[in-house]
């Protein structure tokens, strides 16, 4: 077994295990607030039992996401340095954000919840509850701003160094308000509150079953069957414009998740099949017609491009920045002969960068 599957198998595990925990204390979180806010209005005990209760369960799995959240992080290097040091200067600005903004802001006010109580006001206190679910937003905002980049990258420029390739940020707002980081930001956070849900009516379901705390339990399963199944309707409209963007932005991408290698009309979506890589085909056992052109295309008989056809095209793109290579090399040489201005070869030299990059990345 080489090196890079390694290294995917180890960073694969420590993603999977992290992604655990992680929507969980998304949506307990916010759970967490709406409980506290109830009980400040209402002065109903049982809501402020339940929140407290709530708040352990959370603080458990918080550590846990924390644990495996900064083994990954440092996996970004020690697994793949290489493209750490292609856009490190870019992709770990938001990571160092959310781990210097959101998540010292989430831990304090866990502390503040946890140990705070009956030690400050019943408002601070559910004030501290709505900061640990603003923290937890807010660390789901920085990371996804972090991969919506790394997905759909923007507000940067690609420049040669003694050291390699490089991506340098040019824009940092531009490379923030990504055109696809808000939905790809509700997708994920809305399935965090939609597990946070579930979790807690099977927790509620657990004791009325073993007829245990019966009146919070109740309470407790009333409450998340209506708020999961708020969020839960919230998640079709989201995951739809989610889908139609990767659709339309990484065709690829969307392609290999389907396992589609050739191009179809009025494609079907394939709820189980089995992936023959070597023959580049895929046995579909079950599958519902035209499905996968509507939620792509929002058309029943529109054209879903295959993995065979967009790797053509791609290879094509690779072909191409080949070509353009010596000849933005002899063109630099020129502008350096001739001593033109510097803003010239700057512009030259960045071309030069990006069909290098090209060259590479679109080369599969």
């Amino acid at each position: 077994m080489d090196l890079l599957t390694l290294s995917r198998i180890q960073f694969g595990m420590t993603a999977f295990y992290h992604f655990l925990f992680v929507p969980l204390t998304l949506g307990l979180a916010f759970i967490i607030a709406i409980l506290k806010t109830i009980y400040l209005k209402k002065r109903d005990k049982r809501y402020d039992n339940l929140a407290m209760f709530l708040m352990k369960l959370f603080a458990i799995n918080f550590a846990v996401g924390v644990a495996t959240g900064l083994t990954m992080e440092f996996e970004f290097g020690t697994n793949w340095f290489t493209y750490s040091k292609f856009v490190g200067d870019i992709f770990g600005a938001p990571l160092a954000i959310e781990g210097l903004m959101a998540f010292f802001l989430e831990s304090t006010f866990i502390g503040l919840f946890l140990f705070g109580k009956d030690r400050i006001s019943e408002k601070m206190h559910t004030f501290a509850a709505w900061m640990v679910a603003v923290g937890s937003t807010l660390s789901a905002l920085w990371i996804l701003i972090a991969n919506s980049w790394m997905q759909t990258p923007a507000g940067y420029k690609i420049v040669e160094t003694p050291q390699g390739m490089k991506a340098v940020l040019t824009d940092f707002w531009e490379a923030v308000i990504n055109h696809t980081t808000i939905f790809r930001f509700l997708h994920c956070v809305d399935a965090g509150y939609i597990v946070g849900g579930f979790f807690v009516m099977g927790i509620m379901s657990f004791y009325l079953l073993k007829n245990r705390h019966s009146e919070i339990a109740k309470l407790g399963l009333k409450f998340s069957l209506i708020f999961t199944a708020i969020v839960s309707f919230l998640q079709i409209i989201f995951g739809d414009i989610h889908g139609y963007q990767v659709t339309h932005g990484q065709p690829l991408k969307m392609a290999m998740m389907e396992g589609k290698w050739e191009t179809e009309k009025g494609a079907s979506l394939d709820l189980f099949g089995i992936v023959d890589q070597e023959k580049q085909e895929t046995k579909v056992i079950l599958k519902i017609p035209y499905l996968l052109s509507i939620l792509s295309y929002h058309d029943p008989h529109a054209e879903f491009k295959g993995i065979k056809e967009l790797v053509r095209e791609y290879q094509k793109i690779a072909e191409d920045a080949r070509k353009k290579i010596p000849v933005l090399e002899a063109e630099l040489r020129k502008l350096q002969s001739q001593g033109a201005p510097q803003e010239e070869i700057e512009k030259i030299e960045s071309q030069l960068a990006l069909a290098k990059a090209n060259a590479k990345a679109y080369d599969i």
